[in-house]
């Protein structure tokens, strides 16, 4: 049994894992919660410009759409930036993509900052979709490069640091929200104004810091700068090791070339983890977070709490969704990502059936809406223990290098889309179910916890071949070769001078890579091996 004691966490890549999600994910958190508390003070703007353009005031539906836009378009730019991940990443690598967005975020920064002294809400809404295009791409390749830089043993916590930066932000947004602080009519636009803080961070930091080592020597055939961000990373001299854990997955491959979204989908190799991601990142979305933020303020004023208290008290909610998400990440890697996942999906579902019952008896008891503000405590906790990261962690371990790219560019669509649903069509739910609202949530969570129970494998300190191969049999084909498949498996931390043979020169690596991969190609030329069951087990 491998322990984690043999590798231990370097600064180098702490440092990686906290820059790179503060002006990543923090910044798509920070966006999920920062409108709520000007809300007031930027419709009154809308209303004066509107007022100075047209000389007479909006009409309520006219300031309720330009408000609207302003609130969903953000899951507009989020999409869009998520279909670009692909060729941004080809062309730039993980971390050039991560510095080049952003100068999206200082853009979006400037144009929300600068629209009310310029008289304009048309900069406020295309400052929104830029942020979102910043968010759409940072969502896909903060977790892809957190994913390839860490150590097997550790993958899961540093990728946790996605999901913890996330609600970070929403809290960060509800903090600078109050009164005291920018949530003023004079001091709002102070609140987009900071979106530029994370992102010249993150620029004053990680252009120090190495590029993914398995992009480097898969993708770029730079041995030399994938050896030494390996060292960097893992904070040893010898690295051959991973090294070859790297060389022996390339020569496991198809294809050495980056795989677009439709050979993902053709691919049978992969189609039980598409699948996965798929279902796993819609119920990210549809499980009813999200619409949680829309009853909360009603809650809690049924509660009694006066309107003057409930921003203070909303940073509860922040609160607890940090805290749940340092907790996840502290023990991922005991407990593992398919245990965390279950139990989130079904103590979300728990939680959320006793949240309909005691809206639905709300007005009965004058102390029923406080068992409400538990129970969306509770939903929240449920939430980030598990599916709040790892779906994310998940869409970078279950793909093979060259359909990794592909795959985080899918997973960004579906999350985009449902984020977007959600927002559209929950008030529609909520008008027609009333109490009932939240049982749709049931149904998705309840669904998702069935769907993993029966398909996940457990990827906890596994190399990407190994998850590849736990998949085999469902896919119903065999591995490309099953001798790399052996030489990965092989690999181990302590073991290296059992894989000094294979690790002879850099001219032996690169040479049985391509003798491997041209076989590869002649004998998918000659049988579609993708049609063969797997005759090992599962």
């Amino acid at each position: 049994m491998m322990s984690v004691s043999l590798q231990r966490l370097t600064g180098c890549l702490l440092s990686a894992a906290f820059f790179g999600a503060l002006g990543s994910s923090f910044l798509y958190g920070y966006n999920l919660s920062v409108v709520n508390a000007p809300t007031k003070d930027i419709k009154a703007f809308y209303n004066r410009t509107w007022l100075s353009r047209y000389g007479e005031a909006a009409a309520v539906e006219t300031l309720t759409l330009l408000w609207s836009v302003t609130v969903s378009i953000f899951a507009i730019g989020g999409l869009v930036g998520a279909l670009t991940v692909s060729f941004l990443i080809k062309v730039l690598g993980r971390k050039g993509t991560l510095l080049a967005n952003n100068s999206l975020a200082i853009i979006a920064a400037l144009l929300l900052a600068l629209g009310e002294k310029a008289g304009s809400f048309e900069m406020l809404i295309i400052g929104r979709f830029i942020i979102g295009m910043d968010s759409g791409i940072s969502l896909s390749v903060l977790p892809m490069y957190l994913g390839e830089i860490s150590p097997r043993e550790w993958r899961g916590s540093i990728g946790q640091f996605n999901a913890v930066f996330i609600c970070l932000g929403v809290f960060i947004g509800q903090l600078l929200g109050l009164p005291e602080i920018f949530g003023h009519v004079d001091r709002w636009n102070w609140l987009f104004g900071f979106l530029a803080v994370p992102a010249v961070l993150q620029l004053c930091v990680l252009p120090f810091l190495p590029e993914s080592p398995r992009y480097l020597l898969m993708e770029r055939r730079d041995e030399a700068r994938a050896e030494k961000a390996f060292q960097a990373f893992l904070g040893k001299v010898d690295v051959s090791v991973e090294l070859e854990e790297v060389h022996a997955e390339g020569r496991a491959q198809i294809t050495v070339q980056a795989a677009s979204a439709v050979d993902l989908f053709r691919n049978r190799a992969v189609r039980w983890q598409i699948i996965t991601v798929i279902i796993t990142m819609a119920c990210y979305q549809l499980c009813g977070l999200n619409a949680i933020w829309y009853y909360t303020n009603g809650i809690f004023e049924a509660a009694g709490f006066e309107k003057s208290t409930i921003p203070y008290i909303t940073l509860s909610t922040g609160g607890i969704e940090t805290l749940a998400a340092v907790i996840s990440g502290l023990v991922i890697e005991r407990v593992g990502r398919k245990p965390l996942l279950i139990f989130g999906f079904s103590a979300m579902a728990v939680c959320f059936s006793l949240l309909t019952i005691f809206l639905h008896f709300q007005d009965r008891y004058v102390w029923m809406p406080y068992l409400s503000f538990v129970s969306i405590l509770a939903v929240i906790a449920s939430f980030c223990s598990g599916p709040g990261g790892i779906p994310f962690v998940l869409t970078g371990e279950l793909f093979e290098q060259s359909y990794r790219p592909a795959a985080f560019m899918v997973a960004g669509v579906v999350n985009w889309l449902s984020n977007f649903a959600v927002g559209l069509l929950f008030p529609f739910i909520q008008e027609a179910l009333q109490t009932f609202a939240f049982m749709v949530f049931v149904v998705v969570c309840v669904l998702g916890a069935v769907y993993l129970l029966l398909v996940l494998p457990e990827t906890k300190n596994k190399t990407f071949v190994e998850i590849s191969r736990s998949f085999a049999k469902i896919n119903k084909v065999q591995q490309s070769s099953d001798r790399e498949m052996e030489d990965v498996l092989a690999v181990k931390p302590g073991h290296a001078g059992e894989t000094n043979g294979l690790t002879n020169s850099t001219t032996d690596h690169h040479t049985n890579h391509a003798n491997v991969n041209h076989a590869n190609v002649n004998h998918a030329n000659a049988t579609d091996a993708n049609t063969v069951e797997m005759e090992s087990s599962f």
